[in-house]
């Protein structure tokens, strides 16, 4: 974790694997669906606009959507690597499981997810591409 080109040291690394830890543990068991979850501080907190909150949002949304996430609701999430560039970005590599919305499955369903994150003013955001 924290692999090549990282000029960080040990204390921003960890400010780093706390924020990220902050923003996916407030992702889990909560619905993709529904005005509670889009209109939460704590997560638009971890984007430089409200746009780029838009876009991540949307996008998540969609996977659970697609991947048929019961209730579009994930349930757990690990991060499973992170990795900083040169240029202040680093790759964090999230899984995420929950329960299979469709009928008759009643296993889990699993989708792994690739974020951006960019640091600035000396915070780290979530930088998702423009839908």
């Amino acid at each position: 974790m924290g692999g090549e080109g990282a000029t960080l040291n040990e204390a921003e690394v960890l400010a780093f694997r706390q924020r990220i830890h902050v923003f996916y543990q407030r992702l889990l068991k909560r619905r993709f669906n529904t005005l509670e979850t889009f209109n939460d501080p704590v997560l638009r907190d971890h984007f430089r606009s409200v746009d780029l909150f838009f876009d991540y949002y949307a996008s998540l949304a969609e996977d659970l959507a697609e991947t048929h996430f019961e209730k579009s609701r994930p349930t757990s999430s690990a991060v499973l690597d992170f990795v900083f560039d040169r240029s202040g970005r680093a790759r964090v590599l999230v899984r995420f499981v929950g329960k299979d919305g469709r009928p008759l499955r009643f296993g889990e369903v699993v989708f792994d997810r690739v974020d951006v994150w960019e640091r600035a003013d000396r915070t780290w955001w979530v930088t998702p591409d423009r839908l």
